[in-house]
């Protein structure tokens, strides 16, 4: 769905429960799986039947895509430093049907954020080394059109918060992800990390 007033820009639509809700979930799953202090990730999203019309051999490992599901793809190359930067540079194939983000940030109380460094280097360090600083761990998947999920998880001492979801959780990620699949689809691939089929790894 797109905003009437402006059809280049996509409405966000949350799915309480739909192949593209599954597919934030999936990605969230996987990188919990890894722990804490992980690099940005990035996903692109394909429909799991087009996929296995394209690499039978993964059938047993992802469905046959019946139901409607998106598998998601991991890419190579994601840049640790100025990942946000990269996204809004990018654009995908148009054999992909959406893309998810996996980012580790940090959060401080209301308020605190004015009294930061103007140097972003600076800022991370006071942010880094806050007593009351909270780090969450961001998913945000959107499909062509501009359906998109979103979910924040923080990070506990002991066991970490329950996941939260919602379509406004992390509006600037959905719109970077967005912007990566509003232009034309190239009839080759713009992406920087290369044809999306080539050397797959496909979450488990």
């Amino acid at each position: 769905m797109s905003d009437p007033t402006n059809p280049d820009v996509p409405v966000l639509e949350l799915h309480p429960d739909s192949p593209l809700r599954q597919a934030a979930l999936e990605v969230e799953r996987h990188a919990a799986e890894a722990g804490w202090d992980q690099p940005p990730r990035l996903f692109a999203l394909v429909r799991t039947a087009d996929l296995v019309a394209r690499a039978p051999e993964l059938a047993a490992q992802v469905g046959d895509g019946s139901d409607g599901s998106f598998t998601p793809i991991e890419q190579d190359g994601v840049p640790v430093e100025g990942f946000e930067q990269a996204l809004a540079q990018m654009s995908w194939p148009g054999d992909v049907d959406g893309c998810a983000a996996v980012i580790e940030r940090f959060m401080l109380p209301a308020g605190v954020e004015t009294e930061l460094p103007e140097d972003p280097e600076e800022a991370a360090a006071v942010m880094a080394a806050h007593p009351d600083r909270q780090e969450v761990r961001l998913v945000a998947a959107v499909l062509r059109g501009g359906s998109a999920h979103s979910a924040v998880r923080r990070r506990g001492d002991g066991a970490d918060s329950d996941l939260l979801e919602g379509p406004g959780l992390v509006p600037g990620l959905v719109a970077l992800l967005n912007h990566t699949l509003l232009s034309e689809p190239p009839r080759r691939v713009e992406s920087p990390h290369g044809d999306v089929f080539s050397e797959m790894e496909v979450t488990p």
